[in-house]
């Protein structure tokens, strides 16, 4: 997960990852990774508007926002000019149709900018229920890495490390 990690967030490498997904129980670290993307590509860039982390339930909520407000397009427009689109549970999307549609055609449209697109969820792409087939397409289109829980001996070290920070 850390090496496919550090590939998705070099804006250099040619061939970086299009779409990775991570996944893993809660507690594991995803969030943290999946920010340490985003903080690590602005860092490397000279535009950092060019990338951006939300939530499914931010993504839903703003979706929503945009719809009651008549602002759409503008929605449309933040979301799809982006270098890096990093959408951490998406797993929240399940069940809400709309914004499931809303969100494919943004991938879509993402994808084929050639920018990249990274998502963490509490699941694998094909447990989670509820959801549009054609994005669990989609997930399932780049690399799909699973974070387990580190073994004791990583834990202790982790330990040691964070006290001696402190």
């Amino acid at each position: 997960a850390f090496a496919a990690a550090c590939r998705a967030a070099d804006p250099t490498e040619e061939d970086g990852l299009a779409v990775l997904f991570i996944h893993g129980e809660c507690g594991v670290g995803k969030t943290h990774l999946v920010q340490g993307i985003v903080q690590r590509w602005i860092e490397r860039t000279a535009r950092p508007s060019s990338a951006r982390y939300v939530t499914g339930e931010q993504f839903t909520n703003e979706f929503i926002a945009a719809i009651r407000a008549n602002a759409l397009d503008e929605f449309r427009s933040r979301m799809r000019k982006l270098d890096l689109l990093a959408i951490d549970d998406v797993h929240f999307l399940a069940n809400k149709v709309r914004t499931q549609s809303e969100f494919l055609y943004t991938l879509d449209a993402i994808g084929l900018s050639g920018a990249r697109i990274v998502l963490a969820s509490d699941n694998h792409p094909r447990h989670i229920k509820r959801v549009n087939q054609a994005l669990v397409s989609r997930f399932l289109s780049g690399m799909v890495v699973k974070v387990e829980r580190p073994d004791r001996h990583t834990r202790i070290e982790l330990i040691r490390r964070l006290a001696s920070a402190r």
